[in-house]
């Protein structure tokens, strides 16, 4: 695509963007008076305005029907979450038994470390991305601990080159074949939530199996991101959040994929609870667990209703978008715009560097930009001028424009602003 830096441009890509019209659907936070441009979707999901109108549906339920809403009218709570099931499995190419959604993110890790991470022998070690975000690095000393290893020998983390920002995959997969005979697992994220580079997760799978382990992911930053094809990758469980690119509020629900090939082994060990129970017999109240058939099988408690809700009028947008290829297709043209703007930046230019790939198929949304001089400053100077976006330390700033909600004329007004600051910023 051949981008232009002026408003014309931009504008003129707005007016022939079939999705476009999605922006009217969110609510944007105001900053003096004005819509903000809020390129922080990476971390909080714009609320979307039809999430009222189901939490209040919910309400009205609860109000007229209070337990009784289990099972009586439409949609009762006994069975909501599997309204859920079709959406979610469309969001990271999964079939409709292999997903569920429940808990929160890092109790979903946990309960699927249980099941996935079973060192044995000289099998205990685990591969993950070094620098990963901090809750997956608890979740995984912690499960080695738990199983009386120490961490440090049996977490192999792996760390770019020297002088680079992202990881090679080739590098990844010669790490997978070295230290195979002593792999229970790799663990990774989908998409690293620093640089905002996506791994090769079918690669990193194949080699995975070949070496003999099982493979997971935390999909956080890649789930409504990027196009998923856990099944079809055989990725055996994936765990991820839905108030990032999902927009389905704070602290949201979860979901949670576990390849069919396990979903019928009662054999795995797994921390169970009533709601995981086989629906036919869960109201025998008897002794003796017999896990539900699929994903469903791993859930410990009944659905958040509320929370649940957010996140079915959410994915309603997902699919009202036209599903992840077509939010994929705008996510290139916007983040290669602000690449092409970034890049076109001459005040200040030896400060910026960008740490995402280049490459499209290597990045999601986000452009993760380390600032050489008064990083503080600058992103502080950018959030005044109404410009959402996050800050990393030691000095990151992310930048996600989002296709659900963002535009191409958002995009530009960045980069004027962007460039607007660095002017002063840059010698202080």
């Amino acid at each position: 695509m051949n981008y232009q830096n002026n408003l014309a441009f931009a504008q003129e890509q707005d007016k022939h963007d079939p999705l476009h019209y999605l922006r009217d659907q969110f609510y944007f936070p105001q900053v003096n008076g004005n819509d903000a441009i809020y390129f922080c979707g990476n971390s909080l999901g714009l609320q979307p305005k039809s999430a009222q109108r189901f939490i209040d549906h919910e309400m009205y339920k609860w109000a007229n029907l209070a337990v009784e809403a289990h099972f009586k009218g439409e949609e009762p709570w006994y069975n909501y979450h599997e309204l859920l099931g079709p959406g979610a499995a469309r969001v990271v190419g999964a079939k409709e038994s292999e997903v569920v959604i429940m808990n929160q993110l890092t109790v979903n890790l946990h309960l699927m470390l249980v099941s996935f991470y079973r060192p044995e022998g000289k099998r205990f070690k685990i591969i993950t991305e070094g620098g990963a975000f901090p809750s997956d690095q608890y979740a995984l000393e912690t499960q080695t601990k738990f199983h009386g290893y120490n961490p440090g020998e049996a977490i192999i983390e792996l760390f770019p080159r020297e002088g680079e920002h992202t990881l090679r995959t080739e590098d990844i997969l010669a790490s997978i074949k070295e230290h195979g005979e002593e792999l229970a697992l790799i663990m990774m994220g989908g998409i690293n939530y620093y640089t905002g580079q996506v791994f090769d997760m079918q690669a990193i799978t194949k080699a995975g199996h070949e070496a003999g382990a099982l493979v997971g992911f935390d999909l956080a930053h890649a789930a409504g991101n990027i196009p998923l094809h856990l099944h079809d990758w055989d990725v055996d469980f994936a765990v991820w959040c839905t108030y990032k690119y999902l927009n389905s509020g704070p602290g949201g629900t979860s979901g949670v994929y576990v390849h069919e090939r396990f979903g019928n082994d009662s054999s795995i060990p797994r921390f169970a609870g009533w709601w995981g129970h086989d629906a036919q017999e869960r109201f025998k109240m008897q002794k003796g667990f017999k896990p539900m058939q699929g994903a469903p099988g791993w859930q410990l408690s009944n659905g958040q209703i509320l929370t649940m809700s957010v996140h079915r009028a959410a994915l309603e947008l997902v699919d009202e978008a036209g599903g992840m290829q077509a939010l994929r297709a705008k996510s290139e043209k916007l983040t290669g715009y602000l690449e092409y703007l970034i890049n076109d930046v001459e005040v200040g230019k030896d400060v910026l560097e960008m740490i995402t790939p280049t490459d499209p198929s290597a990045r999601g949304c986000q452009i993760s930009l380390l600032v050489k001089q008064n990083s503080r400053l600058l992103f502080d100077k950018l959030m005044e001028a109404g410009i959402i976006v996050d800050y990393r330390e030691p000095n990151v700033i992310r930048v996600a424009p989002t296709p659900l909600y963002n535009s191409f004329e958002e995009v530009y007004r960045f980069s004027e602003i962007l460039h607007e600051c660095l002017e002063g910023t840059v010698g202080r």
